[in-house]
């Protein structure tokens, strides 16, 4: 299975949001099937097959998430860091502003789903391919 040392060799890559479909295909390389990204202090799980699961740790500062879910300000938010105007920790300051607690990216499926505190879906994605 993979290691938490071997996803984090694959994170140091991304640099934007328009890095993310190579993270995806690398982290597909791994094993893992899914992760799930929290907002307020960025730790992350992920998991593969036979229930296989590792947690990253969190980091600071936390980022308080704003109650009131601004899914216009979000959408344009992620729009310019897919286009690579943003590092990670400005898109996860701009998603706690926006009211979005965490993200599910299923690997299997290539979707990433963004949630609001409430547990609720305010963006499905389809995960691009990298070309």
């Amino acid at each position: 299975m993979f290691t938490l040392q071997q996803i984090e060799s694959a994170h140091s890559k991304v640099k934007s949001g328009s890095d993310f479909p190579k993270y995806i295909q690398d982290l597909k390389e791994l094993g893992v099937q899914s992760f799930q990204t929290w907002v307020n202090d960025r730790h992350t799980e992920y998991k593969g097959k036979n229930n296989f699961s590792i947690q990253s740790e969190g980091s600071l500062p936390n980022l308080d998430i704003q109650k009131e879910m601004t899914a216009e300000v979000f959408i344009q938010n992620l729009k310019i860091h897919q286009q690579g105007e943003t590092d990670f920790f400005t898109f996860c300051q701009h998603c706690a502003e926006s009211g979005i607690e965490k993200w599910d990216v299923d690997l299997l499926e290539m979707t990433c789903i963004y949630f609001d505190q409430n547990g609720i879906q305010v963006l499905v994605e389809k995960v691009p391919s990298i070309d």
